[in-house]
């Protein structure tokens, strides 16, 4: 596969592929020591067996990768990956820019019943039938020159993609289902998705203390730590972890030597503009008026839900979700489920096609207009 390390030789690739349908596309970065990701490859490949196939330094000295963003800007030629969410975050940061049109193949292997989460190696092996070489999956991208087993790891993130494809869109087609794949891409395409901001980052905290003056503190130590990690671009585990974030908020330190006698504080924490962020969080935090503590969203309130109903509609799911050949998380979470049972009747399973295939069969159990019977290995829905 070739090496593109020119914006000459990309836009000519580019070119070529405005003209074709669709376009595979693979990327390969590293995150570990960073906040954003770090874009060390771009793989490409284009229709039939032995259509043209790719690969992009993004590290190349002059390169400018705008003839690929101008071809994710060409609505002609579908835009084609697998498990897309990482690969769009990096563009939407580096460009502002999504491919589309969009196809996401795990999207739409979770509709054509493969499972949930599918792996590329999984849907390599049944619809491909080949199998993939994963040992050079967890090396280091940033490296030049990259290794034999670097490109041909990357070249088949592609090149087998194509077959994943064209087997997919078939069946989606078959089953008139494209429209259901096409509301979940909508998620990876808005940008909602991607952005992070410092001060809603305490609601991905999870804790098990919901008082409004601990959260009040987490909130702003979530704030501090968000915006520092961001600003330095270093992970956010790298200013300090969540158990740590916990910590603070049940110790309030409110000078340097409080702050010392944490367990769990990295030392070079205890110092420094760290050290002097937690103190300002924790003192804003403790500052906090009642009436602007955190409000909680529903699904960290405790709420009051029917275990007895959950479980049927866990039934009901695996019910639907096995008659639709659709993997049942895509459906509905167990968070959807508990919310139902508890009253809360208007989430993302009450819409477009969650709704058709399992949210109004939800409600009605919830009303208690049908009811479940069981015959042989099947679970059929009866009215009441």
């Amino acid at each position: 596969m070739p090496c593109i390390t020119t914006t000459d030789a990309l836009a000519r690739f580019c070119d070529a592929a405005k003209t074709a349908p669709y376009v595979t596309v693979d990327t390969e970065f590293l995150r570990e020591r960073t906040y954003w990701s770090k874009l060390c490859l771009v793989q490409m490949a284009l229709p039939g067996k032995d259509g043209p196939a790719v690969m992009v330094d993004p590290l190349a000295e002059g390169l400018s990768l705008e003839p690929m963003y101008d071809l994710f800007r060409h609505e002609a030629t579908v835009k084609v990956f697998h498990a897309a969410r990482q690969d769009l975050e990096i563009f939407f940061v580096e460009a502002g820019v999504f491919p589309k049109p969009l196809f996401d193949t795990q999207i739409a292997a979770m509709v054509c019943g493969f499972g949930e989460q599918v792996g590329y190696e999984t849907l390599v092996k049944k619809i491909a039938r080949q199998s993939l070489d994963k040992t050079s999956r967890f090396t280091d991208w940033t490296r030049r020159p990259l290794s034999e087993a670097q490109l041909t790891y990357a070249q088949a993130d592609v090149t087998h993609l194509r077959q994943i494809y064209e087997f997919l869109a078939a069946e989606l087609k078959k089953t008139g289902r494209e429209a259901w794949v096409e509301e979940e891409e909508a998620i990876l395409l808005n940008p909602e998705t991607y952005i992070t901001r410092p001060h809603e980052a305490w609601s991905r905290v999870k804790t098990r203390t919901t008082s409004g003056r601990f959260m009040a503190i987490v909130r702003e130590l979530a704030q501090f730590r968000e915006a520092h990690a961001q600003a330095r671009n270093i992970p956010r585990s790298r200013v300090f972890k969540d158990d740590v974030l916990l910590e603070l908020a049940s110790t309030r330190p409110t000078n340097l030597e409080e702050l010392g006698a944490s367990r769990l504080l990295l030392r070079e924490a205890r110092r420094g503009e760290i050290a002097e962020g937690i103190l300002a969080a924790v003192k804003a935090g403790l500052e906090t008026r009642p009436e602007d503590f955190p409000k909680l969203e529903d699904g960290r309130e405790q709420v009051q839900v029917s275990t007895a109903l959950a479980d049927l509609l866990r039934v009901l799911l695996k019910a639907k979700s096995e008659a639709a050949g659709v993997a049942p998380k895509l459906i509905a979470t167990s968070a959807d489920l508990d919310a139902i049972a508890a009253g809360k009747l208007d989430g993302a399973v009450m819409q477009g096609w969650r709704r058709e295939v399992f949210g109004e069969d939800a409600l009605r159990l919830a009303r208690g207009e049908i009811a479940l019977s069981a015959r042989g290995n099947s679970v059929r829905v009866v009215p009441v």
